[in-house]
């Protein structure tokens, strides 16, 4: 591939994008990003097959087990790359590519429903563009630089502009990697287990892998598990995990985390997630209504999710878990149902900060989103620091409310992301509240960490614009008090229009015009 000055994942991906034709990106993508997973594990494969030659251990050439003790999936003849661009230019290949997925599953019981079944010959593609892919991925060496992760950053950057091109409605298999990592910044997951309801391709785990890393932690201290409905995103985040070494307990199959949880004894240390926003009729034709999920809390309305995710992270909490999560901005004050558990949130001293993220940070909705960190100890709990430990100081009944809206560069012209300066500057503020209050300061416009008594006495309303004061912004406007004067406006504009169309009909009838409308 010629040198343009871009990034492998840059060139990859014009190339590949050109090549999709009348193929929607959401079908397209399974297209990719499988085949990029099969040239991976192909290479570690044939590595792994000539060291062995090289050792002069040819008669074990054909033994998975001197793979699997490198965490190299072993691969049959028919299913290693080789094998597929020899076949590139025949008319079946889509057929030898099925073939090859389904033999890799059968051989490596850690990918069993991880791949794509049947899904080459069903797609359609034109072989001569799917001949071209090939051919395109097929110059890429993905061992060139294995200390840096080519394969996971190409596929992560698939991911984003998968999620791109999808637009509004679609991509929710993933969420920003800025956000992701702000998360991992504040809650540090260190070491024990990591859950995700609702994982999406994975990005959560890999963040807090990489998290792991860059503080000179040890992974294997980490034990990840999660769970996803959608089948062909639960196959996505399989793949995503593979290709990253990452072994991760994702449940048996692609299931509802409401209607039937996987893991239902788990006490997760860490959980991070980005739950559907405003997801309605989550109950389906399940009951739930006395599900242990809800206990000491009333029963999540049927008409949101939003209370139902925060309840069924609690509920998955060990006793000093923490959790840090995104909701859309409406849980913050809503009433009846929610605002009886929200009220009992903070009564049991769950809630530890609220989050305004800024708005067009995410690729499927240009809504401010909101980010929980809730603590299930907030009095005994330690803060790893540079791999050192420190006792929180007790802050019972406080909750530290952060406006981030102000914050972050653009990305893709029209979005908004975290720089690395951003992230830590946030990390640090929190940190700092956490261990340390003669340190920490209110900041107008930035931050306010207000005390059990100002919460109720704003009748546990969490909107960080109730307490975080504001110098050169007007945020005293109350938003469910303006929507109902501009529906109001709306309702007597449109009377007002149907009243002149009306006379308007009427002259004309009087001049002996009958006009349809």
């Amino acid at each position: 591939m010629a040198k343009t000055g871009k990034s492998t994942e840059e060139n990859l991906w014009q190339s590949a994008n050109k090549l999709r034709g009348s193929v929607e990106p959401s079908e397209y993508k399974h297209v990719v990003l499988s085949l990029i997973f099969l040239k991976f594990i192909s290479d570690t494969f044939e590595q792994r097959r000539a060291e062995l030659v090289s050792e002069g251990k040819e008669q074990f050439l054909d033994i998975d087990v001197f793979y699997h003790q490198k965490n190299v999936f072993y691969l049959p003849e028919e299913a290693r790359w080789s094998y597929i661009m020899r076949n590139a230019k025949q008319a079946d290949v889509a057929i030898k590519i099925d073939t090859a997925m389904a033999t890799i599953e059968k051989n490596n019981k850690q990918l069993r429903g991880a791949l794509p079944d049947n899904y080459f010959s069903r797609l359609g593609l034109e072989p001569s563009k799917l001949a071209a892919l090939l051919d395109t991925i097929n110059n890429e060496d993905t061992l060139k630089e294995q200390d840096k992760d080519i394969v996971g950053r190409v596929y992560e950057y698939f991911l984003s502009k998968f999620a791109i091109a999808e637009g509004k409605g679609k991509g929710e298999f993933y969420t920003p990697k800025s956000i992701v990592n702000l998360i991992a910044e504040l809650i540090e997951p260190y070491r024990g287990k990591i859950y995700d309801p609702c994982c999406g391709s994975g990005g959560m785990f890999i963040q807090s892998m990489k998290f792991v890393d860059a503080h000179k932690g040890n992974t294997k201290d980490i034990a990840v598990f999660g769970q996803e409905q959608i089948n062909t995103t639960y196959k996505l985040a399989k793949m995503n995990l593979a290709i990253r070494g990452i072994s991760a307990n994702l449940g048996d199959v692609a299931a509802d985390t409401f209607a039937r949880d996987q893991h239902p004894d788990l006490k997760a240390d860490f959980i991070m997630a980005n739950p559907p926003f405003n997801l309605k009729d989550w109950r389906g034709s399940n009951d739930l209504i006395d599900d242990p999920r809800w206990s000491g809390y009333d029963v999540p309305p049927t008409s949101n999710a939003n209370y139902a995710w925060i309840l069924h992270i609690v509920s998955k909490l060990s006793e000093n878990g923490t959790a840090g999560f995104l909701l859309a901005n409406g849980a913050l004050s809503g009433s009846g149902d929610e605002y009886k558990i929200r009220r009992k949130l903070v009564e049991n001293d769950l809630i530890e900060a609220i989050l305004v993220l800024p708005q067009d940070m995410f690729y499927t909705t240009n809504i401010s989103v909101t980010l929980w960190i809730i603590a299930k100890n907030k009095k005994s709990r330690t803060l790893k620091q540079g791999g050192s430990s420190k006792l929180l100081r007790n802050r019972s009944g406080e909750i530290l409310f952060m406006d981030l809206r102000q914050i972050g560069e653009p990305y893709e012209k029209k979005y908004i992301q975290f720089n690395e300066l951003n992230i830590r500057d946030v990390a640090a503020t929190f940190h700092t509240w956490q261990s340390n209050m003669e340190q920490y300061g209110n900041v107008p416009e930035y931050c306010y960490s207000a005390s059990f008594d100002e919460i109720a006495a704003k009748d546990f309303s969490l909107v960080p614009s109730k307490y975080i004061e504001f110098v050169n912004r007007d945020e005293s406007i109350d938003f469910d008090t303006k929507m109902q004067s501009l529906k109001q406006e709306f309702a007597e504009l449109l009377h007002a229009e149907e009243q002149s169309k009306t006379d308007l009909l009427r002259v004309f009838k009087d001049l002996g015009y009958n006009i349809e409308l």
